[in-house]
């Protein structure tokens, strides 16, 4: 268990020598590793599926299920149609069949009594298949005339246009599995099961603020040398994509009273905390001496760009998050490292982003020994493959590059530089920020 060890000792374990230049891949290691200590499942509760389709909690459809869920009955509950038409039992001949139509079967009323042969009933979509029938003929294939219809057999087989009872679910079978995220289609589907509450994990609540003198809320006049806090909102913004709930505790000023307070408030009310900026070396940073007092937390140098500076740990039972302050930086590192490990606190059973092939069509500068995330837009080709090209100043605090881009080109450690026409790997940020 990770609680045996302190951090540092196991950075050092994990990064050795450089422990102070750690790579991506083993900055998430660390922090997978670091997240499995906050288990998700002491935070199940018990939600009604009744009460979410009616006023459903804003978290609701973020949530992802703590067990696996049963069905406790068949879908469909009984054979029925999947058309309008006449229902009957198909016969060994292929010549044309007449049929007397002795009844009905509708949605909710179905046919009660014999069909004998040569005879049929009408039948309506999702209307029970009576017992003894195998096959449907939709009505614009037949010719009516009074109680009988006529139609070739060329075009049929045995058990047309008939779904089977538990075609779609089984009873007994599993429905849902464990770390599906309760979507519209999920909700749907318990509905449609008839069960009134689930077992799901609540989203975890993330604290977050912003620090430094410099920094000031929008709407605040600008004073020289002082910013918007662009960070903040981004943050929030990428929250609330994945669905948790958001403690905005605002900006604190370079005060270490005013810090510990902010920490301290944020450590007893949330079950992580992510800060940004005052987390690399600097004269007026005292975030990084109140974390270091306050907790268990580890400050990195990770071998990445944008991002480089991060600090990762636990105030008691908090995870804490302190990202570097230029606004690319901070959404590069929270898809890289915090965008994982809230999913894996959320109960998901897939916790990476979804990563597809591109064709370079421009060259790219890139040095061995450090993972890249270049700003880039791609597109598809008429062959269907993707093809991508860098939106912009790549620089750390240009915000305009990334609203221009759909996707990030990740350039791996150990990579140079990529030529026209090269493969590289892309995230697509739909649906990520």
């Amino acid at each position: 268990m990770i609680r045996m060890k302190t951090l540092a000792q196991l950075t050092l374990e994990m990064a050795g020598d450089d422990a102070q230049a750690m790579s991506v891949d083993q900055a998430q290691a660390f922090i997978d590793r670091l997240s499995d200590d906050h288990s998700p499942w002491a935070r199940i509760e018990h939600v009604s599926v009744e009460v979410q389709l009616k006023d459903p909690p804003q978290w609701l459809a973020r949530a992802h299920l703590a067990q696996d869920v049963i069905s406790p009955i068949n879908v469909p509950s009984h054979t029925n149609s999947a058309m309008d038409g006449y229902a009957f039992l198909m016969p060994n001949s292929k010549e044309n069949l007449k049929l007397k139509v002795v009844g009905s079967s509708s949605a909710g009323h179905p046919y009660v009594g014999p069909v004998g042969l040569g005879e049929c009933i009408k039948i309506m979509t999702g209307a029970v298949v009576p017992e003894g029938l195998d096959t449907v003929v939709a009505q614009e294939m037949v010719h009516a005339e009074g109680d009988w219809i006529e139609f070739p057999l060329t075009q049929l087989q045995a058990g047309d246009n008939r779904r089977h009872q538990g075609e779609d679910l089984q009873k007994g079978g599993v429905a849902l599995k464990k770390g599906q995220r309760l979507n519209a289609a999920c909700l749907g589907l318990l509905a449609s099961l008839g069960l009134q509450s689930v077992k799901v994990i609540k989203p975890p609540k993330v604290a977050i603020f912003s620090t430094g003198d410099e920094i000031k809320a929008v709407g605040t006049p600008l004073e020289e040398g002082q910013i918007y806090d662009s960070n903040r909102p981004t943050l929030m913004a990428l929250l609330n994509t994945l669905g948790v709930e958001v403690m905005d505790l605002g900006i604190c000023p370079d005060d270490p009273e005013e810090l510990k307070k902010i920490f301290t408030l944020a450590r007893e009310n949330a079950q992580v905390i992510i800060t940004s900026a005052g987390v690399s070396a600097g004269e007026r940073d005292f975030t990084k001496e109140l974390m270091t007092q306050m907790g268990d937390v580890v400050f990195w140098h990770i071998a990445m760009r944008p991002g480089r500076p991060m600090a990762v740990g636990r105030l008691h039972e908090t995870l804490l998050f302190g990202l570097p302050g230029n606004p690319v930086a901070v959404m590069v590192t929270f898809l890289a490292f915090v965008r994982p490990a809230l999913l894996k606190l959320m109960g998901s059973g897939e916790t990476h982003v979804i990563r597809q092939q591109a064709v370079s069509l421009e060259h790219i500068r890139k040095k061995p020994g450090r993972t890249e995330y270049q700003r880039g837009v791609f597109e598809m080709q008429s062959n269907g493959l993707l093809n991508v090209r860098l939106s912009g100043n790549q620089g750390s605090g240009i915000l305009s590059s990334m609203v221009n881009g759909n996707c990030l080109v990740v350039l791996a450690h150990d990579q140079g530089d990529v030529q026209i026409g090269q493969s590289v790997e892309i995230w697509p940020l739909e649906g990520l920020i």
